[in-house]
């Protein structure tokens, strides 16, 4: 996704240091940020963030962290926050490599990537959000019995997501291969996902967990 630059965006987000963090200070302290101590979810690349402004609002009983690091886009993200009155949800404007600073050990208890940039060139491959790297990142934050949720319409990165995290030793609880079609009613649209699936793109999804000995 080409994002237009917005000058004016990171003094918006500096606005809302009650919402927005942007240069670590909760770094490590995630929990302490919430008004309340409840379980803690994640989005990796909110995009406009409709998927979790729905998730958070539905859920009040869950804590959760939309991770971003693009200003100009997180910052509809923030709107949304705003507009909705969410207490629930905070934003951390940063790269994905960098989530084993904010939270601590097994604090996690889902991950969601939706929709991930498929970085198709193999000399990209690393850049990939189920690259063994980041899965590894995974594994230390999320908790024992926690799960990768994952969404796209780019069948490749599906293929090769299935295949990094079967070597990585993660295994999957759910699988579908045209989400659309065998929804059960319960799936929540990010922007991306409505506007490509009206085109007819076909929706891959699934989710895995990592063995633990």
């Amino acid at each position: 996704m080409r994002v237009r630059y917005k000058p004016w965006a990171e003094d918006y987000l500096k606005d809302h240091p009650d919402l927005v963090d942007l240069d670590g200070q909760h770094a490590g302290k995630m929990s302490d940020w919430f008004d309340k101590v409840q379980p803690i979810h994640i989005e990796i690349g909110s995009g406009m963030g409709q998927f979790i402004t729905t998730l958070a609002q539905q859920n009040p009983n869950i804590n959760y962290v939309s991770i971003e690091r693009e200003k100009s886009v997180m910052y509809k993200v923030l709107d949304k926050v705003k507009e909705l009155q969410l207490t629930n949800l905070k934003m951390i404007c940063n790269d994905a490599i960098e989530l084993n600073e904010y939270f601590k050990p097994e604090e996690v208890c889902r991950i969601y990537l939706n929709f991930s940039d498929p970085w198709p060139k193999k000399r990209h491959t690393k850049r990939r959000l189920t690259y063994q790297t980041f899965l590894a990142l995974y594994k230390q934050i999320l908790a024992e019995d926690g799960a990768i949720h994952f969404k796209t319409d780019n069948r490749g990165l599906f293929a090769y997501s299935l295949e990094s995290m079967s070597q990585f030793g993660m295994y999957f609880t759910k699988i579908n291969l045209n989400l659309h079609e065998e929804d059960d009613g319960s799936n929540i649209l990010t922007e991306y996902e409505q506007k490509f699936s009206q085109k007819g793109s076909r929706i891959y999804r699934m989710e895995a967990k990592f063995h633990h000995q």
